[in-house]
């Protein structure tokens, strides 16, 4: 970073640029507007990140973020107990609550198995999935995880896991986005509606 550059201000963009998604001239018009932001963006800001590591925890049961543990979402008894849903991160949890559609509760696994990056069954939260369904013998675990290369393999590694756990085992169903036409749809996407299709 230039030397011409206040110290705070390069020490800002080049905390900034480390974030995903955020280059360098990114990170820099964002320091320069927060500088000139009047209406005390900088400080609310400042605060709301001071609270983020004191002001939260892992919940010890579904290992999703929240201000205490239980989360809300485990401690809800008038979800359905008994239905697991796994899925990679807590951003995830967020899209399925949106739905509306889902009453059980959630296993967050903080990653997806990638072997090229690291990421190997210890460094998810398998080992508790499996402790969860030990003892709390639910009916059934949903593996949300994304239809990546990872998220398929982590899919596949605990379907094997759970396999002789008696428990029902299903994946969410993919396909067809709604408001898509079939002439764009990619063969894989396309094949695995043809798959997943089911009586009108």
């Amino acid at each position: 970073m230039s030397q011409t550059l206040a110290r705070p201000v390069s020490n800002l963009i080049e905390l900034l640029s480390r974030l995903p998604g955020i280059g360098p001239k990114t990170a820099s018009r964002l320091t320069f507007y927060l500088l000139r932001e009047p209406n005390g963006l900088a400080e609310a800001l400042s605060t709301a990140l001071a609270a983020l590591s004191v002001g939260t925890v892992l919940c010890q049961r579904c290992f999703n973020i929240a201000e205490q543990s239980p989360c809300p979402i485990c401690a809800d008894l008038s979800r359905d107990q008994t239905l697991i849903c796994v899925v990679e991160e807590p951003m995830d949890v967020l899209a399925i609550e949106r739905t509306g559609a889902y009453r059980g509760i959630y296993h967050i696994l903080h990653g997806a198995l990638s072997p090229i990056d690291g990421v190997y069954p210890e460094k998810l939260r398998i080992a508790e999935l499996m402790e969860r369904v030990r003892v709390g013998e639910p009916r059934e675990v949903i593996l949300a995880t994304n239809p990546s290369l990872e998220g398929e393999n982590t899919a596949a590694y605990i379907y094997q896991q759970l396999q002789t756990s008696g428990v029902s085992i299903t994946r969410l169903a993919r396909g067809l986005p709604v408001g898509g036409d079939l002439e764009y749809t990619d063969e894989v996407t396309l094949s695995r509606a043809l798959e997943g299709r089911r009586s009108m």
